[in-house]
């Protein structure tokens, strides 16, 4: 009997135990989740607020000087070097380095992310938000950009109805050039009114002909070819798979609406790598004021940087432009107060320190960021061997600001030069005119 109560004491005591270290287990592994939860690096996007409304927090008022209006100091890491070429060439020197390749339109961009080259980024996450990414992209069909031209992609039917849509203008615009000039020939000399307009809306229609013609020897061109048609037909086939399911949404090519959507999704794509520094910024950045990090731009194919060139004197033009590796992206500080864009660029200051990044801040209120592919910059010499690319064609560096003060100060040489001369001459005229009088 004894020895049955002391077995039954020595099981109760076994169960007790293993409750007891069920229980600090648990408690351990929830202790372990709370703290990984309240870590702002790890957290995963638990935030109800809307994109919208990400971007009026982004644009809040903090009660005193924002942007280019607050009094910063920028550090010497943010600054333009002596040789004003030597922070592109260094970009420059990294792409000639590591051969990274670039994407000169959307299909090569398309071509990157499905191979793992590039990786979309979310619209927003609990450190940073895409703020004006892609705006600039049109609705227009999907092309393949070669030779500073655009080529429309096509399937074969696709194809057969533009050539017949050129073909119908054509016929049409040669049966109204034919038509007026018929009205012409009925006019009389004393109409000469009538005849002016006439000659000024066939001259318009011709030089419509004349485009028309154009576009369809450009068709000719690519799609005469045999085997380049088969490549357009292709690389179409592969765009249209891709955007069936793409960041888990379906697009319509055939959709106006759904092309420009898709454009800007795609742009809204990093290289790995510097999505890492991207998100290492963001975290510090979070962490310091509660904010969501603006990005303006991230990957730029070389056929939007055209397009965008127009609007914006500081999409560079280049054989290898930064932002068609993938590898930059910028960082909007129009909204933040002096003390973010402090600590802001003292984290990027570091991270150039530490040999990581290129990094520059704009005057158009942008912080170029560029990450070095294995966390290591380029020697000087490699740099020192680019800087002939990054003079490039305009002979200037990328976001140089000193050009209006060059133009400046020659627009006041010339001024004081037509003065002289304009003296000079008011001289020489009263001098004639007293020799005159004598």
């Amino acid at each position: 009997m004894t020895k049955r109560i002391v077995l039954i004491l020595l099981l109760f005591a076994a169960v007790a135990a293993g409750v007891w270290m069920g229980l600090r287990l648990a408690q351990g592994g929830w202790q372990a989740q709370q703290k990984e939860q309240e870590d702002p690096a790890v957290t995963a996007e638990t935030s109800t607020d809307t994109w919208d409304q990400a971007v009026e927090k982004v644009k809040a008022d903090r009660g005193e000087p924002a942007g280019t209006g607050a009094r910063v100091e920028t550090p010497p890491e943010l600054k333009h070097y002596e040789e004003r070429h030597w922070f592109l060439a260094t970009q420059v020197a990294e792409v000639a380095e590591h051969r990274i390749r670039t994407c000169q339109d959307y299909m090569d961009l398309a071509a990157m992310i499905e191979a793992g080259e590039m990786v979309t980024v979310p619209a927003f996450t609990n450190s940073y938000i895409l703020f004006g990414i892609g705006e600039r992209a049109n609705d227009d069909a999907f092309s393949r950009y070669t030779d500073d031209r655009n080529i429309e992609l096509y399937d074969e039917s696709q194809l057969a109805a533009a050539y017949r849509e050129i073909e119908d203008k054509r016929s049409k615009l040669r049966n109204d050039i034919a038509s007026l000039k018929t009205q012409s020939t009925k006019l009389s000399k004393r109409e000469r009114t009538k005849q002016r307009e006439l000659q000024k809306q066939i001259a318009a229609l011709e030089s419509d002909l004349r485009s028309n013609e154009e576009e369809k020897a450009k068709l000719d061109e690519v799609y005469g070819d045999a085997e380049t048609r088969q490549r357009m037909f292709r690389d179409y086939a592969s765009l249209q798979l891709l955007a069936q399911n793409f960041a888990g949404r379906s697009f319509d090519l055939n959709n106006s609406y759904d092309r420009q959507a898709l454009k800007m999704t795609m742009l809204s794509s990093l290289r790995p790598q510097a999505l890492k520094v991207m998100e290492e910024v963001a975290s510090a950045y979070h962490r310091q004021f509660g904010r969501r990090l603006p990005v303006s731009s991230l990957v730029r194919p070389e056929q939007y940087q055209r397009s965008l060139r127009r609007v914006n004197r500081n999409a560079i033009l280049i054989d290898t432009p930064p932002h068609s590796t993938g590898l930059a992206f910028d960082i909007d500080y129009r909204y933040m107060s002096g003390p973010e864009q402090s600590f802001v660029m003292g984290e990027l200051a570091r991270l150039k320190r530490e040999g990581r990044i290129e990094v520059i801040r704009e005057r158009n209120a942008n912080y170029h960021v560029f990450a070095f592919l294995n966390a290591a910059r380029p020697s000087d010499d490699l740099i020192a061997a680019s800087l002939e690319e990054a003079r490039g064609p305009q002979q200037q560096a990328h976001h140089a600001p000193a050009k209006k003060a060059t133009v400046k100060k020659a627009t006041v040489n010339r001024r004081k030069a037509t003065k002289k001369t304009t003296k000079s001459r008011q001289s020489r005229a009263t001098t004639r005119n007293t020799r005159r009088r004598r």
